[in-house]
């Protein structure tokens, strides 16, 4: 079983939402918490914890603060954040701590269910050990994506895909596919057939900027961008 430890500071939110963990197989809730300090001290007392679902608005810090005392204690239990926090810069952190998905209330069971579902096919994959072709390691990102990416066309890679995602939503202003392609290490031609792919999914906006000759410069940004 996969341990859940969930994290709300709404006591009925947090009824709501360990009744969706058990219905979805496999996973347990093993505690819950309504503020950070007492996370904290349950990832302490716990015998095990595996997942947690974490609020980021709690009454006495943020989620973000608990990720980041959970690491500092040395805890590498794994997160998935589950809030309101819509902001563009809340979820840059939270990808930047470790947090596997970012699944925004309000919600349905079906959405928690995909972010579960899709958690159990990573432990499933890393379970393994080893080393990791490249298939593999697409596997397993892809196993991240899943639950709330469309289907990647024929010849697309899921870690590519990621790439010029995560290229896209920690950039303050748009990016053309040369930049893209110098974050990332792809070539400019990959880079921008990928971006041409976010934008016609509707997860990338794109714009022209004119110069003084030539053709404008096609420049995308993160289509949740404020």
């Amino acid at each position: 079983m996969i341990e859940v430890l969930i994290v709300d500071d709404d006591t009925r939110v947090a009824r709501v939402n360990a009744a969706y963990v058990e219905k979805v197989a496999g996973f347990h809730v093993v505690g819950v918490a309504h503020n950070a300090a007492e996370a904290l001290h349950r990832l302490e007392t716990l015998p095990q914890v595996d997942l947690v679902l974490l609020d980021h608005y709690l009454p006495d810090d943020t989620g973000l603060v608990v990720v980041q005392e959970m690491r500092r204690r040395g805890h590498q239990t794994d997160v998935i954040m589950v809030t309101a926090a819509r902001d563009i810069s809340t979820v840059q952190a939270a990808m930047r701590q470790g947090a596997l998905q970012y699944l925004v209330k309000p919600f349905a069971f079906a959405g928690l269910r995909a972010k579960l579902e899709a958690y159990a096919e990573l432990r499933r994959t890393l379970d393994g050990g080893g080393e990791a072709e490249q298939a593999e390691v697409d596997r397993i990102f892809g196993a991240l994506s899943a639950g709330g990416e469309p289907d990647l066309p024929k010849g697309h890679s899921p870690t590519t895909t990621e790439l010029v995602r995560r290229a896209l939503m920690t950039a303050e202003g748009a990016l053309s596919a040369q930049e893209i392609a110098e974050r990332t290490g792809l070539s400019r031609q990959t880079a921008q057939r990928y971006l041409k792919l976010l934008e016609r999914t509707g997860r990338a906006r794109l714009t022209l900027k004119y110069g003084d000759a030539g053709r404008p410069e096609h420049r995308y940004e993160w289509a949740t961008r404020p």
